[in-house]
């Protein structure tokens, strides 16, 4: 019988072609070559197609993929070696090859996985393709091990191709070869895997947080500022107005004692001064007339006003004035500091506490609606709406409140 192999006398490796050979020779330097009967095993892989041509490579084809069935083709590869012509022969097994894995392509077929598994990886996001594959090769074991597949094989550029096997091979789902222990660790570490990766997602989101808060603070920070720089622009225009209207009360002596002046030289039949002191001093009371901020004065004239009113109606029991005057600024604080909250916004008029302190005084009820407040539902009810608070003026009425309750000559004169 013709040899259908060459065989290594040093190893006992077999070979196809003298090709082979030489390779062989060139790698491990064995020089001992013989014709052999015995065929170059070709064991086919059910389920990929992959051809081995020993037990070994079985085995570590077997450990990597989890496929276990392989077809023997040994006698169907086998061709007599020829010395003479060495590259027609690998030509020739290179064609027996390519006749094998391209034979009989209309049996090739899906392979057939676990439809439970399969559903639940698509309620996962996994396109079917990939689904199918990760199961087909993870040997239809569990969700887990389709997943770990997909992660490792995620850069696969066939990933999203639906797998293809023989008929012979696609009847049946791979089998897993993991044992129950290596499964256990192997979802184990799949379970650690995703709870490391959910905690670099926690603390990145913790980042992302920090850093928003930080905006937030800057942001109020910033408002706080704008808020203090325009009170303090408010208050220095007050006292700037509260300043020519005592110039302006000053010239209106003046101009009074000039008048009196003048009345008693005419008595005595003295000659009248030259008026053009007085005529140049009036165009300036009214021009500084014309500068002045007259609203804000006004209004924080008005609350003084109520207050006052207020002390000399009840001059007689200070205690009383005192404590409706810390009603009031118990009132208009909450309201500052609360402007959303609505129970700050709304009193009760019949409630007997607000009667016995500010309701029954003259000039409470007067000093609430300056600061915005309204009767509403009959009567029942003072209520001060949200979008009419204006911080500026409960600002001003806490200042007219607070300077009253400490001077002890308010109201007085």
């Amino acid at each position: 019988m013709a040899g259908v192999s060459l065989k290594c006398g040093d190893c006992g490796a077999l070979l196809r072609s003298v090709q082979e050979a030489q390779d062989h020779a060139e790698l491990t330097s064995h020089s001992n070559f013989s014709e052999s009967t015995e065929a170059v095993l070709n064991l086919v892989c059910a389920t990929c197609g992959k051809p081995c041509r020993s037990k070994t490579e079985t085995d570590l084809h077997t450990k990597r993929t989890g496929h276990t069935d392989f077809v023997d083709k040994t006698s169907e590869a086998a061709k007599p070696i020829s010395l003479e012509v060495p590259k027609a022969t690998v030509d020739s097994v290179e064609a027996i090859d390519v006749d094998m894995s391209g034979s009989q392509p209309e049996e090739m077929v899906e392979p057939e996985v676990d439809k439970e598994l399969l559903k639940e990886l698509e309620a996962m996001g996994f396109p079917v393709a990939r689904a199918t594959r990760a199961l087909h090769y993870s040997g239809n074991a569990s969700v887990e091990a389709a997943v770990n597949w997909v992660v490792e094989h995620e850069n696969d550029p066939d990933i999203d191709e639906m797998p293809m096997v023989p008929v012979s091979g696609g009847g049946e789902a791979s089998k897993s070869s993991l044992t129950p222990e290596e499964i256990k660790l192997k979802a184990q570490e799949l379970r650690e895997r995703a709870r490391k990766k959910k905690e670099e997602e926690e603390k990145r989101m913790e980042r992302e947080r920090e850093k928003e808060r930080i905006r937030i603070g800057k942001e109020l920070l910033e408002a706080k500022r704008i808020e203090e720089e325009n009170e303090r622009k408010r208050i220095l225009a007050l006292r700037k107005a509260e300043k020519e209207e005592e110039k302006r009360a000053r010239e209106k002596i003046r101009q009074k004692l000039e008048e009196d002046k003048a009345e008693r030289r005419r008595r005595l039949g003295l000659p009248p001064e030259d008026p053009a002191t007085t005529k140049s001093s009036a165009p300036v009371v009214e021009e500084k007339k014309s500068m002045l901020p007259i609203r804000p004065a006004t209004k924080v004239e008005q609350m003084r006003e109520c207050l006052r009113s207020l002390k000399q109606n009840h001059k007689d029991d200070d205690a009383k004035v005192k404590r409706a005057f810390q009603t009031l600024l118990t009132y208009i604080g909450n309201v500052a500091k609360n402007p959303n909250e609505e129970k700050f916004r709304k009193i009760r008029l019949s409630n007997q506490t607000f009667q016995d302190r500010v309701g029954a005084l003259k000039g409470g009820l007067e000093f609430l609606e300056l600061c915005g407040f309204e009767k509403i539902e009959g009567g029942e009810f003072l209520f001060l709406p949200r979008e009419k608070v204006d911080m500026v003026v409960l600002n001003s009425a806490g200042s007219e409140l607070t300077s009253a309750i400490n001077n002890p000559f308010f109201g007085v004169l």
